[in-house]
């Protein structure tokens, strides 16, 4: 069944989720078969057993992550890639920290790092174009919190 969580709860290690029947499903972390922390608004795919989910897979990025979109970061990465900012749209701020301190600092060094900082935006902005949306998604949206 589908559903996105409606909120998970650390303290007391209880969740809810939304199901597509329209009707509620509380679980908890050892239902739970994603990498990362249940979010809330994380769209997942589940079994609903005895009116709890259990074997919960996550399907798609948090509702704040799910308006993601790939032509946008491209766009970002073509013209204002030098500084980071399609890394910061795509949620990796640390990547974003260090390109936006490699162009800024750069200039120091004849502009030779801010150079290829660029030439790294321009690439990111074709890998991005070139990418199909479902896999943009599971690779640039749902990913992991990595660096980059």
């Amino acid at each position: 069944m589908q559903g996105r969580i409606l909120g998970y709860d650390t303290d007391s290690a209880e969740g809810m989720i939304s199901a597509e029947d329209g009707r509620r499903y509380a679980f908890t972390p050892t239902d739970w078969r994603h990498r990362t922390a249940p979010q809330t608004g994380q769209r997942v795919d589940f079994e609903a057993r005895d009116g709890r989910a259990t074997g919960i897979y996550v399907t798609g990025g948090t509702a704040m992550t799910a308006d993601k979109n790939r032509f946008v970061a491209a766009l970002l990465a073509l013209f204002l890639g030098t500084l980071g900012l399609h890394k910061f749209y795509l949620g990796k701020i640390k990547a974003g920290i260090i390109m936006l301190c490699v162009a800024v600092f750069g200039s120091i060094l004849f502009g030779v790092p801010t150079a290829i900082i660029a030439l790294i935006a321009l690439i990111e902005c074709i890998i991005y174009l070139a990418t199909p949306d479902a896999a943009f998604e599971r690779k640039y949206v749902e990913g992991d919190t990595a660096w980059f």
